[in-house]
């Protein structure tokens, strides 16, 4: 019982640590730039090319759950109707849908990178 105590306090340490390391060297890397008389703006623009990363990041996330999904739905039609084994038949599918589902963003992210 005590190791679900332990557990979530060294999470949040672990996260906590991450975002300090995160704020840290961006602080660290900006204070370099201006010692070396690079333009403040730059801190300060949106645009990254014509596109943002949270269409990259919400393409990627919704081809990764239609991934899921499909394993699940295949896994389930490999075990009714083929008679493979639940254990083989569910993590193979989901595992192998989910990375093609990754693949494909990966390959539509080049796209629309190249594009604009």
């Amino acid at each position: 019982m005590g190791s679900e105590v332990i557990i979530i306090p060294i999470i949040f340490g672990v996260l906590f640590g991450l975002y300090y390391l995160f704020i840290s060297a961006r602080n660290k890397e900006r204070l370099a730039l201006i010692e070396k008389g690079a333009d403040a703006s730059i801190f300060f623009s949106n645009k990254r090319g014509s596109h943002g990363t949270s269409k990259i990041l919400i393409l990627n996330l919704a081809l990764l759950s239609m991934g899921i999904g499909a394993g699940i739905f295949f896994g389930g039609l490999f075990h009714e109707v083929l008679g493979m084994s639940e254990e083989i038949a569910f993590p193979g599918s989901i595992f192998f849908m989910a990375g093609a589902g990754l693949l494909s963003g990966f390959f539509m992210t080049k796209r629309l990178v190249t594009k604009d």
